[in-house]
């Protein structure tokens, strides 16, 4: 995916791209490959491939949720800022969270948001069970874009969506992962809105968006230390 088409792929989602973001996107994809030299952050190098598989798949999410409408977003695992950091060049009034473990990749985060001279955007060095703790029902949107499977990233990430608020899984195929997810979502007192199933243009590999609501205040056991969700899953 070029610029170019970029642009025209944006524009089928709702995104006019001013001159501005579309620089943030060039300087963004910039400070990616010089930092990746120095510490893994992805895979994916080629201009073409982060333009398509980095910046438009991140802005996919704009599919299930208007960001026109919420006031937070909390980007759980962000990594390589995707797709936090791609959300708040779209949406620039949008307060977004950055969550991530590693270090490093806090630190290339944070050289982002400072290069790109973004504001209202925080970057926490944490486990999310961890922040999971101290910061319930904070936000109006998580987002986790393949982090874990989705029974495990539901116990992570709803405690910290405000009650009628949003999840929103990212991933690739998701039918399996939605069946193993149902005794979750119910204990979580959270339900499936909406399946968002899609192709990436150009190369057509499959997408899935799982927007979930929580409908009421996450018990206080929630979410329980990692070594107990990673061996008794909900």
């Amino acid at each position: 995916m070029n610029k170019q088409d970029f642009v025209i792929e944006m524009k089928k989602l709702g995104i006019e791209l001013s001159d501005i973001q579309l620089n943030k996107f060039e300087k963004y994809y910039e400070i990616l490959i010089d930092w990746n030299n120095k510490i893994n952050l992805t895979g994916i190098i080629k201009k073409e491939d982060v333009y398509l598989k980095h910046f438009y798949d991140s802005s996919t999410l704009v599919k299930v949720i208007d960001f026109e409408e919420e006031q937070t977003l909390c980007d759980v695992g962000s990594g390589a800022g995707f797709p936090g950091i791609v959300i708040k060049i779209l949406y620039p009034n949008l307060k977004v969270t950055l969550i991530d473990s590693l270090m490093k990749r806090i630190k290339f985060l944070k050289e982002v948001i400072n290069e790109l001279e973004l504001k209202n955007i925080n970057v926490v060095h944490s486990r999310i069970e961890d922040f999971g703790k101290l910061n319930r029902e904070t936000f109006d949107v998580v987002t986790a874009r393949a982090v874990a499977p989705l029974n495990i990233l539901l116990e992570y990430c709803i405690p910290i969506v405000k009650v009628n608020k949003y999840f929103i899984s990212m991933k690739g195929n998701i039918s399996r992962e939605i069946n193993l997810s149902k005794k979750s979502l119910q204990i979580l007192n959270s339900k499936i809105l909406n399946v968002c199933e899609f192709n990436l243009p150009i190369e057509n590999s499959l997408r899935n968006l799982i927007l979930i609501q929580k409908q009421e205040k996450t018990s206080i056991i929630y979410p329980r230390k990692f070594d107990k969700i990673k061996k008794q899953p909900l």
